[in-house]
């Protein structure tokens, strides 16, 4: 692969301007080095393919639940990689713990997994290929004006986005990056 290869622009910048919100993490950092623990498990890279925790504040009065998501822009593909995408957190959900990106089990009652572009409803990990450049993986937490976002565990994780785009009140972004 070419290094040369041009750096996607950041996807949310393609989207209307919503307001932003602070996301923090004592796993990950913006522009940090994803740790081992948080890549994936397959090909034989030894990973520990457990989603970073994130606590989330300051977002909109107006927010009725919660969708987070990881995608990787850089992937090489037309449309980037979907690491995760969970949705229908309730709006008291503030924190996610280390790992609960591991199955639907431990998500507060109305929460679930969407499928991710590795085929599973889960969290999974980053695996860009090796010797490319660092993908960046965006960790989004949207602030949504309902107590739904109106999809099932069949949408697609780009049907998700493509509804968040009418019910994102605000976003949170932290953008780890990870090469082999």
């Amino acid at each position: 692969m070419s290094l040369d290869r041009p750096i996607p622009q950041d996807p949310y910048r393609k989207l209307p301007e919503v307001p932003s919100f602070q996301v923090t993490s004592p796993d990950i950092t913006d522009g940090g080095r994803l740790g081992k623990e948080f890549i994936h498990f397959s090909d034989g890279l030894g990973g520990g393919n457990l989603s970073p925790e994130l606590s989330w504040s300051a977002f909109p009065e107006q927010t009725r639940s919660f969708v987070v998501s990881c995608f990787d822009p850089d992937a090489p593909t037309p449309s980037g990689f979907w690491h995760w995408t969970l949705v229908d957190l309730p709006v008291d959900t503030t924190t996610l713990a280390r790992g609960i990106g591991m199955s639907d089990s431990g998500l507060p009652a109305r929460a679930f997994h969407i499928r991710n572009d590795y085929g599973t409803s889960d969290y999974g990990g980053a695996a860009p290929p090796p010797g490319d450049f660092p993908h960046r993986y965006f960790f989004v937490v949207h602030a949504v004006d309902a107590p739904s976002l109106g999809v099932d565990r069949s949408a697609s994780p780009a049907a998700v986005a493509f509804n968040l785009v009418f019910h994102t009140l605000a976003r949170a972004i932290i953008v780890p990056e990870y090469s082999y």
